[in-house]
């Protein structure tokens, strides 16, 4: 889904955001799927040094609003607003590495898209597994 061009443009567009300060990079695919990849570090871990539940959620939401901007083909006159995102932790991660999340769109209506999204772990363990719809609203800038 999301081209070289497209994760270069994203990548750019992150820096000065929770997402840069996450270690949020997008990755390009030859299929139907926008996916990215996020360290397990300091600013993703919990307590006890894991991959903190939270992080998971703000990499699902992250890669959907992508996926949907793709879908929309950056249009500037519309805008990607995150309105619901849930999850299921179901794994533990390791303390160190990195995961993975993978978005497929379930549905692509004109102003909503739902999109599940995957993380796994570097060895392809699943660690969690998220549902994340997004409005397409106009822009008002």
């Amino acid at each position: 889904m999301l081209t070289e061009k497209e994760c270069e443009f994203l990548n750019n567009r992150m820096h000065g955001t929770m997402i840069e300060a996450m270690g949020i990079k997008f990755l390009p695919t030859d299929d139907d799927a926008a996916v990215a990849e996020m360290p397990i570090c300091d600013a993703t871990r919990q307590y006890f040094g894991i991959l903190h539940g939270g992080a998971s959620l703000a990499l699902a939401e992250t890669i959907a609003g992508a996926g949907s901007l793709h879908l929309i083909g950056y249009d500037q006159s519309k805008v990607v607003c995150g309105v619901q995102v849930s999850g299921n932790h179901v794994a533990m991660s390791q303390k160190e590495g990195k995961v993975y999340g993978r978005a497929t769109l379930v549905s692509g209506g004109k102003s909503t898209h739902v999109w599940n999204v995957d993380i796994v772990g570097e060895d392809g363990t699943l660690i969690s597994t998220e549902r994340v719809t997004n409005r397409i609203l106009p822009n008002k800038d």
